[in-house]
């Protein structure tokens, strides 16, 4: 059997820098899920992307399936044979449907009793038979954000295929998609001439080929070839590239024969802030920023060419010229806004809309400031930091409303455009810094808010948004979150978590419920709900920390109101779990847990009725803990909790040992029961001991 290369290539106009590599995880999928439901075997598959093309090539694939006996099970004999002993319809169906005969007929036993059988011989077809199913099958599997219709063809795709190359060996596997014929024709860089087709000999000379017709199809080796030219600009140069590992992935998906080549702009426009030529350069234009050796932006760029080398000097004064346009544009929006300040413009937030049950923006603005308001006196703030938090708050949605915003140019920009013009109006630092400040974390890897001020109005903004979205009937599931109420309240709990605020959550959600009682069905439309979705938050916030999930289950009992002092108390049960006494207490703590669960109410511990020596001694020592936990626990000192709880586990041991719980006289197993209620009782204040899984 001949192992063969075979190479598919779909070839289409310029596919959008993000549609390509899931595309091409697509189709890599379904043909090795096609190849192994065929049983077909190949050594290695390869793949290759450019904007113009999604290709795989299977190396040494199996030229056809293994031919091979396959056994067919029948009837059972009661309906496969009459009583003369001829053979039924029923069989007679099963011979014809297996293409068998009478004489190949063998039983066997089955778990609904003796079956009849037949052994097939099945040959094994020849891949390239098998290769047009497989490959039509893999282009339809192929999803994308947004589909295209074209001329009268009835197939979508994200492009238009205006060429199909399939290859297996050195012949065309022959099959037709979207009405393009395969064939060993691809095509080569535009640049070079608009229909530049090349015929693809074998699949092993695909790169080779393309090569001849400037064209690199795997993307690695063209984001190699990227990083090394930008590398080899800078290598004498007294400026270093901004590095952007984004950036370069997406213009290694928008070329095919690239050529980095540097260029510059007016130094006028560095006048303007930092962020929003960055942004026009490597957002709008997808160019790569330079920076001086002290770490400033100057005023040169890099771009990377698909267009033909000899041309690069044309093709750089084409691309200064856009670059041009872009921040004269961002200079006219930057002179408007700065004519006033920015306080001017927070009225003008009553113009925008923020949700439609919920108000314009201007009176989201102002249950900022209430919330803002509230957790200053909450966390005792003295009056220069409440005005400060007060401010920001205020000012933080003013830059929704400036021509840099309002354009739709730097949409990406809010708040670090409101934070540099609050600066530029002569606002506080900290003042200015929590305007960009309060949008953070804008993601699960990113920073927290740096300042106290940006924290305060980022956990005010955040929950207005939760309560009020969920107030209104609007609740997240996991693949509809429009309003990003999840990261909104991650954020919350993990800034309230990392900068231990003494702020208690439930009163958190009750202030932002008050302020929002107006706009909701109801006052307390969906409360509970936001309750639990915050506990979801904490239990993932602590997940997060990397605390077990038997130690998060024990402390989640407990309010979970006090995220800083729950995740204290995490840490220190984790780090007593690796001590063997700790095993020990859970497992006892565990039979004081399981002997009392089905209890029902009890009376009140009556001393008088302690009789064994064993358990009075445990009730003494029980008291000297209660004196000893209601101590620490104010002082969040759990490691000594922790410690005088292991302590006591001899305690427990001794009385199991000695005194039997469920004696015949029912007062006494009473009481026994109390003495034990109130030990889990107290053990509960720290943690619930009997979730935790030990070995």
């Amino acid at each position: 059997m001949h192992n063969k290369d075979f190479l598919f290539e779909i070839g289409v106009e310029e596919l959008p820098a993000s549609y390509i590599q899931p595309a091409l995880e697509q189709l890599v999928s379904s043909m090795r899920k096609s190849l192994e439901e065929k049983k077909l075997s190949f050594q290695n598959l390869e793949r290759f992307t450019t904007p113009r093309r999604l290709a795989v090539r299977i190396n040494k694939l199996q030229s056809e399936q293994e031919s091979g006996t396959i056994e067919r099970i029948g009837p059972t004999l009661e309906i496969a044979y009459r009583e003369d002993g001829s053979l039924s319809k029923a069989a007679a169906g099963f011979l014809r449907g297996a293409g068998a005969k009478p004489e190949d007929i063998f039983e066997v036993q089955s778990p609904k009793g003796k079956k009849i059988a037949v052994k097939i011989f099945k040959k094994g077809k020849n891949t390239a038979e098998l290769l047009p199913q497989i490959c039509q099958k893999a282009i339809a599997n192929i999803s994308f954000p947004k589909l295209m219709k074209w001329d009268s063809c009835k197939q979508t795709f994200a492009r238009p295929i205006r060429w199909l190359v399939a290859i297996f060996g050195e012949e065309v596997v022959k099959f037709s998609y979207a009405q393009v014929q395969t064939d060993k024709i691809s095509y080569g860089n535009r640049y070079l001439k608009l229909e530049n087709p090349i015929e693809i000999p074998h699949p092993a000379l695909y790169e080779d080929k393309l090569a001849q017709v400037s064209v690199i199809p795997s993307f690695k080796i063209r984001r190699t070839t990227i990083a090394q030219q930008l590398q080899q600009i800078f290598q004498n140069r007294a400026e270093n590239l901004v590095e952007d590992t984004k950036l370069l992935d997406t213009v290694t998906n928008l070329v095919e024969s690239p050529q980095a080549v540097l260029a510059e702009f007016d130094e006028k426009y560095l006048a303007l802030p930092e962020k929003i030529i960055t942004s026009t350069l490597s957002q709008h234009q997808k160019y790569f920023s330079v920076k001086n050796k002290d770490g400033s932006l100057c005023n040169k760029f890099v771009f990377i060419s698909n267009g033909d080398p000899k041309y690069s000097e044309l093709i750089k004064l084409g691309n200064e010229k856009v670059i041009t346009a872009r921040l004269e544009d961002a200079e006219f929006y930057f002179k408007e806004d700065t004519k006033q300040p920015l306080e001017k413009l927070v009225p003008k937030l009553a113009n925008v809309t923020f949700q439609a049950d919920l108000g314009s923006l201007w009176e989201k603005t102002e249950r900022i400031q209430a919330i803002a308001e509230f957790i200053c006196k909450k966390l005792e703030l003295a009056e220069p930091e409440r005005k400060k938090a007060l401010r920001a708050a205020f000012l933080c949605k003013a830059d929704l409303v400036t021509n840099m915003l309002g354009e739709k140019e730097f949409t990406k920009l809010q708040g670090y455009i409101g934070s540099k013009y609050a600066l530029l109006n002569q606002e506080p630092p900290e003042v200015a810094a929590a305007i960009y400040q309060h949008y953070q974390p804008r993601g699960q890897n990113d920073t927290l808010p740096a300042s106290l001020t940006g924290a305060i109005v980022a956990i005010a903004d955040k929950i207005d948004t939760v309560a009020g979205i969920m107030g209104i009937g609007m609740l997240p599931t996991g693949s509809n979150d429009p309003f990003a109420l999840r990261r909104a309240a991650n954020g919350i709990v993990q800034i309230i978590g990392e900068k231990k605020l003494q702020l208690d959550l439930h009163q958190l959600i009750e202030a932002a419920y008050d302020n929002l009682k107006n706009k909701l069905p109801k006052p307390d439309n969906n409360k509970q709900k936001v309750y639990e979705y915050f506990k979801q938050r904490v239990h993932w916030y602590l997940q997060q920390s990397n605390i077990d999930y038997d130690i998060i289950e024990s402390v989640m009992h407990i309010d979970y109101a006090d995220i800083p002092d729950l995740k204290q108390r995490a840490l220190a049960l984790q780090k007593f779990k690796a001590d063997p006494n700790f095993d020990k207490l859970v497992i006892g703590f565990k039979r004081v847990s399981n002997i009392i669960s089905e209890t029902g109410e009890l009376k009140e511990l009556n001393t008088s009725l302690l009789q064994e020596k064993a358990e009075k001694k445990l009730y003494e020592n029980y008291l000297i803990l209660k004196a000893k936990v209601e101590d620490y626990l104010p002082k969040k000192n759990y490691s000594k909790i922790l410690q005088e709880l292991v302590n006591f586990r001899t305690m427990i041991d001794n009385f199991f040992d000695e005194v039997l719980v469920n004696v015949e006289d029912s007062k006494l197993r009473q009481n026994r029961y109390s003495l034990l209620k109130l030990i889990r009782e107290l053990f509960l204040k720290v943690a619930d001991i009997a979730l935790i899984v030990v070995d």
